[in-house]
C-alpha cells in the first residue's frame, strides 16, 4: 500500500500506521482493547495498531473464504425462519471469486448456525466474532486489495488465491 499510492486509502480505512508500533504494541499488552473494539475490529488485538488491524482482516478474509470453500464441499445450506426473520444461506458459489457481499450474505447466516450448533451441545461459539459495519469495510477494503490482483477472475487467478490461502494455511499451522 504504502509503494502503490494508495496508503491513504489504507489509512481512511484502518488508520495511520506511522503510530509507532512498539509504543503501541506495550500499550495493548499493559491496557488490553479499548471496551468497545467489537464495534470496530475484527479481533481485539486488532485493535493494537494499523497493522495489526490490517492482518487481522485479512488472516480473517480467508477463514471467511476458506471455511464457505468448506461449507460448499459439503453442500451446507442453512435455512433459520424464526425470530420474524428469514436466515437462508447456499454455498453454491466459488468463495474466491464471488463478490464481497456474496460472501458476507452467505457467512452471517452460515456463523449463526454453527454456533446455535455448538451452544446445543453445550459448546461455545464457533465463530466467536461480531462483524460491524466498520468490520465489513475493511474485509471489503483486503477484498478489493486481493481481486484487484486478479480481476478477470480467470481460472488461473482463483488458483494463484487457493495457492495463497493453503500457503498460509501452512504457515499458521507451522510451530
Amino acid at each position: 500500500m504504502r509503494d502503490d499510492g494508495s496508503i491513504d486509502d489504507f489509512r481512511e480505512v484502518f488508520g495511520d500506521e506511522r503510530a509507532d508500533y512498539g509504543e503501541s504494541l506495550r500499550r495493548h499488552h499493559s491496557e488490553g482493547a479499548p471496551e468497545d473494539w467489537p464495534n470496530n475490529f475484527v479481533t481485539a488485538y486488532a485493535s493494537s495498531h494499523p497493522w495489526e488491524d490490517f492482518a487481522e482482516t485479512w488472516a480473517h478474509y480467508f477463514h471467511i473464504v476458506d471455511t464457505l470453500e468448506t461449507a460448499r464441499a459439503f453442500g451446507v445450506h442453512t435455512r433459520l425462519r424464526a425470530m420474524s426473520a428469514a436466515l437462508d444461506a447456499s454455498v453454491d458459489f466459488d468463495p474466491y471469486t464471488a463478490s464481497v457481499d456474496l460472501l458476507i450474505d452467505a457467512w452471517l447466516p452460515l456463523t449463526f448456525a454453527f454456533n446455535s450448533i455448538n451452544r446445543s451441545m453445550g459448546a461455545g461459539d464457533l465463530y466467536p466474532f461480531v462483524l460491524g459495519a466498520p468490520s465489513m469495510l475493511k474485509l471489503n477494503y483486503v477484498y478489493n486489495k486481493i481481486h484487484r490482483l486478479s480481476p478477470s477472475g480467470s481460472q488461473s487467478d482463483r488458483a494463484a488465491l487457493k495457492a495463497i490461502v493453503a500457503s498460509l494455511k501452512r504457515s499458521v499451522a507451522s510451530p
